[in-house]
């Protein structure tokens, strides 16, 4: 794989405080928090971003309020659809001692989770007329990302950001026809140093605008949960946000 499994990195970190200003409603049958710039632009019906988000699923604050910060960052409408159908990891499991991943994974796969993000986009493009559809994708969601930046698809992405990865394989990495970036951090065993490599080569071949960043000293999954009072774990999370809003400003708007 390009990037490891999902393991108990996955279920820890820290709730960040703060009041989400979107809205939950349906895209289809899918349940799905809505956040909108708060003073929509002209062009404001051009761009939406998907927000695929690691194990903690749709409902977790801190996906929530980073969600409203790229609608507000990038002037445009952000979905985060519920990829587990309610079936999320919690997100206190960290303190209750280990999740039986092994058991989760087996629920979710891709073939519950591509159909989610195929309506997804049909929905953004085909009912709402967005002309440009980026996605970011956390951990578990980074997969998902670069499985639709796949330009053989029937929905596809126009540009992608993820940050510490899990689940990617070889050959999803390689069928990417779409601008990449990733946020990585230095210490991760998901995505260890040698996997890294691999990527680098395997995205040079691609043809296509790419970026790795690598962060030190944070762990997996810094860009969304880490300890905020920590200050270089913080930086380390404020520079990945805004090396994902840049990129979506240079390959997306």
């Amino acid at each position: 794989m390009a990037s490891n499994p999902p393991g108990q990195c996955c279920v820890t970190g820290f709730l960040h405080e703060g009041t989400p200003t979107g809205e939950t409603g349906k895209i289809d049958n899918i349940r799905t928090y809505f956040s909108y710039p708060k003073q929509e632009p002209s062009n404001s019906s051009d761009t939406a971003i998907i927000f695929i988000t690691d194990v903690f699923g749709m409902d977790y604050i801190n996906s929530q309020l980073q969600a409203d910060r790229f609608a507000e960052s990038l002037k445009s409408t952000v979905v985060i659809p519920d990829i587990f159908n309610g079936d999320a990891i919690a997100s206190d499991a960290f303190k209750k001692g280990s999740v039986d991943l092994d058991t989760w994974l087996k629920r979710h796969s891709t073939e519950s989770i591509d159909p989610i993000i195929e309506t997804t986009i049909r929905y953004l493009r085909e009912e709402k007329g967005f002309k440009n559809i980026g996605a970011v994708g956390y951990c578990f969601g980074a997969k998902y990302v670069v499985r639709f930046l796949e330009s053989g698809r029937s929905q596809t992405l126009d540009a992608g950001y993820i940050a510490h990865p899990s689940f990617v394989t070889h050959g999803e990495l390689a069928a990417v026809q779409k601008p990449l970036s990733i946020s990585a951090s230095e210490i991760d065993s998901v995505f260890t140093r040698q996997l890294r490599y691999e990527s680098e080569e395997i995205l040079a071949k691609t043809g296509q605008p790419w970026q790795i960043t690598v962060f030190s000293g944070v762990p997996h999954g810094f860009a969304v949960r880490v300890k905020l009072e920590n200050r270089h774990q913080y930086w380390a999370k404020e520079q990945a946000f805004a090396h994902a809003v840049a990129w979506f400003v240079e390959y997306l708007k």
